[in-house]
């Protein structure tokens, strides 16, 4: 396989990683946080060191030449995202490993939906 797609999912200080191609999930809770209690990142040096930890074991299994990822914010998000906090999640998986980014808010998403999101991005 020369492509993943990873479904990066945000909530306060946590991080849950689905390897969408071999069904696998990896979680991290960040202690000390990378949350503020106004954004759900408030040090984004921090939150980015977890993500690319996470997103380097989701891709660990074979020859991977791009990643897609599909970050969705779980938390702290009434209202909709500012273009900031967009184009910080969007960062956050770029500097990660991602090749390619898409943020995502709304409900909950399965394998399939994340796929279709990637591919209609």
């Amino acid at each position: 396989m020369f492509s993943r797609s990873l479904y990066i999912q945000v909530r306060e200080n946590h991080f849950e990683v689905r390897n969408i191609d071999d069904l696998r999930s990896i979680q991290h809770r960040a202690n000390p946080g990378f949350s503020h209690p106004r954004m759900l990142v408030g040090d984004f040096a921090l939150a980015q060191s977890c993500l690319k930890s996470l997103v380097a074991q989701a891709r660990c299994s074979g020859f991977v030449l791009s990643v897609a990822a599909l970050v969705h914010p779980l938390e702290k998000i009434e209202g909709g995202l500012t273009q900031v906090e967009e184009r910080l999640f969007e960062e956050l998986a770029i500097g990660a490993g991602a090749s390619r980014a898409v943020v995502w808010t709304g409900a909950p998403l399965s394998d399939a939906e994340v796929v279709a999101k990637l591919k209609g991005a």
